[in-house]
Order: structure tokens, then C-alpha cells, then sequence
């Protein structure tokens, strides 16, 4: 008879499977884009509704047809740039950090999270020009303001990097300085339709069993020993447990990224309503910039999210021509 064979249980893309190390997502990595201008985002997730997009790829069943979307809302209010980071290129470890230079005028709030960080003590930023020979990247180093969204109830702001587009130093270097102490907006960035990539920590679920992480079989209620264990760790000689034999441990707070996501409104000011009746589901309701796309992103409601052009775009992704509906019914079960 055949070997009978099944695929294991849990999949091995993802170890070690353990909490992440920081809320705040972090993307090392950036597309190369010519038009000026920054390249990544960070909102707070809202919640999810659904959609009816007309479909406008023309070789499909449903060309010319509305197509029910779940859509996932992130609400956007500006980001304060408060610093540019330039990097040089080290033949051994590859981009270092070359040096930083703030602003004169910090985000309010900014002391809860850099101890210390005062108005007034930023740092000239003509002391680039005499680097620009070692310079090979610059980013933006940008504070979320979590204080224009009350539904979230935090002061405290969330501090990140962001990836600039040009063809050049030069062009990166002239538009850093016409936006350090300035603010930046998601419509400025992103557009309708377009992909991009969000990245994000997922909810946490504590310490679970094989059953619950894995998926292993369960065993029936004859079994005399555990039920909700696996039942053989591996050989008998070897001395050691396999990395590969699905074990108890943390199961949730990663950091994950969906790539590819499609923007499908973006939205300013709470405009065109987005909230549903009652407000999202342990959030409230969203008045600031948002952008919303198709699918669903990790995390729970009103956990910060990164956001970035797409690094490596589908070639034939799904396009619409029309919003027909959005579901704005009450999401509270009643």
C-alpha cells in the first residue's frame, strides 16, 4: 500500500515564534523611487468595514461588476518631522548611520519619549554640506501625534524613520530641509489604487499549546495520557528535541508584513465618512486623515501600523474603476 502522508502541522516560515521586540514597526528596507518626496507612512489601525468595487480588469468573470471588499481603515493624522538621518556606506556592514540633525522646534509631547528633548537645542543643517561626499541615503525621522485622535487616548508619540525618493543625494538633502520642522500628510503620498506595504505587530495570545499554535491533531477521549499534546517529540536516540516538532511558547505579538495591500480611498479630515454607526469597534470614531485598503493588516484596533510603497508590486493587481458602496451599518452586533 501507498505511504499515507499528510503536510505537517504549522507552518516553518516564521522562527523563532517569539514577542516582538518593540510595538513601533520598523522598515529596513526601502523602494527606489524617483519622484521626490517620502516613501512610508504610520497610522493607527481603526477597524474594518466592507465595500462594493466595480471590478475593472477586463479577462475576468466579474469585469464591469460590483465586488463585495472587505476593507481594513487606518486613521493617518500628520507626521511631525522632527530630524533627518543621513547614512554612509561601510564596506563591511553595509549603511551606517553618518549623523542626525533635529529640528529647532520639537513635537508637544516629544519629552515623554526622548528624556530630556528641549525646543531650541536642534543642530545646524548646513553641517551636512561638508559630508555630502560620505552621504549615500537620507531619511526622515518623523513623530506621529496620537493626541489629534481621541479615540486612542494617548499623549505619547510614536517615533520612526522614513525613506525619502530622488535620483540623488542632492535632491534628497534639498527636500529634507524644506520639511524639518514641518508637518506631512498621507494624501501627499499615497494615491488611489496604488500598492503598498504595511507592517505592523500582531495581537497577542500568551503562551498557547501545540493544539492552538500548530494546529495538531487532538487526540480522542480513550487517549489515557495528554490529549491536546503531540505524540512523539521525535527518535529515541539523538539526545535532542528538533526544532521542526511543533512545542508549546508564545503565540501572537509578532511583527509581520502584508505586502501588496491596495489603497482604495484616501480620505481627508474624516471625509467621505468612513465611520460606521456607533463607531469602530473598540476604537470610536476616525476625524482625522485615513486611508483605507483592501484585506485585513495585523494588529488590533488602535495599534500603530507602518506604512510603505510597495517593494516588489504585483504585476496584475486587482483594479477597480468605481466605489459603489461602503458600509457604514453599526459593527456593535445590533
Amino acid at each position: 500500500m501507498p505511504r499515507r502522508t499528510r503536510p505537517r502541522r504549522g507552518s516553518l516560515q516564521f522562527y523563532p515564534r517569539k514577542r516582538a521586540k518593540r510595538v513601533m514597526p520598523r522598515f529596513r528596507t526601502w523602494p527606489e523611487v524617483e519622484a521626490i518626496g517620502p516613501i512610508g507612512f504610520y497610522g493607527y489601525k481603526a477597524g474594518m468595514t466592507h465595500a462594493l468595487l466595480v471590478d475593472a480588469r477586463p479577462k475576468t468573470p466579474t469585469s464591469g461588476q460590483p465586488v463585495f471588499t472587505p476593507i481594513t481603515v487606518i486613521e493617518t493624522p500628520p507626521l511631525y518631522v522632527y530630524g533627518v538621518r543621513v547614512y554612509s556606506h561601510d564596506p563591511n556592514f553595509g549603511l551606517r548611520t553618518l549623523t542626525e540633525v533635529w529640528a529647532e522646534k520639537l513635537p508637544k509631547h516629544f519629552s515623554r519619549r526622548v528624556a530630556g528633548a528641549k525646543n531650541g537645542h536642534g543642530t545646524d543643517f548646513g553641517k551636512l554640506e561638508d559630508m555630502k561626499d560620505r552621504i549615500v541615503d537620507v531619511r526622515l525621522l518623523v513623530a506621529t501625534q496620537p493626541w489629534l485622535i481621541k479615540a486612542i487616548g494617548k499623549k505619547t508619540p510614536d517615533v520612526g524613520e522614513i525613506g525619502i525618493g530622488g535620483k540623488s543625494v542632492d535632491e534628497k538633502l534639498d527636500y529634507a530641509a524644506s520639511v524639518l520642522g514641518k508637518e506631512i500628510r498621507v494624501k501627499d503620498i499615497f494615491q488611489q489604487g496604488e500598492q503598498i506595504d504595511v507592517k505592523g505587530v500582531t495581537k497577542g495570545h500568551g503562551f498557547e499549546g501545540p493544539v492552538k499554535r500548530f494546529g495538531v491533531f487532538e487526540f480522542g477521549h480513550k487517549k489515557e495520557k495528554t490529549k491536546r499534546g503531540i505524540g512523539a517529540m521525535g527518535p529515541f536516540f539523538g539526545g535532542k528535541v528538533f526544532w521542526e516538532v511543533p512545542r508549546p511558547g508564545q503565540m501572537g505579538f509578532h511583527t509581520r508584513t502584508d505586502y501588496n495591500k491596495i489603497v482604495v480611498i484616501v480620505g481627508e479630515n474624516g471625509e467621505p465618512p468612513i465611520t460606521p454607526k456607533g463607531g469602530f469597534l473598540h476604537y470610536g470614531e476616525v476625524k482625522n486623515d485615513y486611508i483605507a485598503v483592501i484585506g485585513s493588516i495585523p494588529g488590533p484596533a488602535r495599534r500603530v501600523v507602518g506604512l510603505r510603497k510597495a517593494i516588489r508590486p504585483n504585476k496584475h493587481p486587482f483594479k477597480f474603476s468605481q466605489i459603489r458602496y461602503v458600509s457604514l451599518e453599526s459593527k456593535q452586533g445590533v
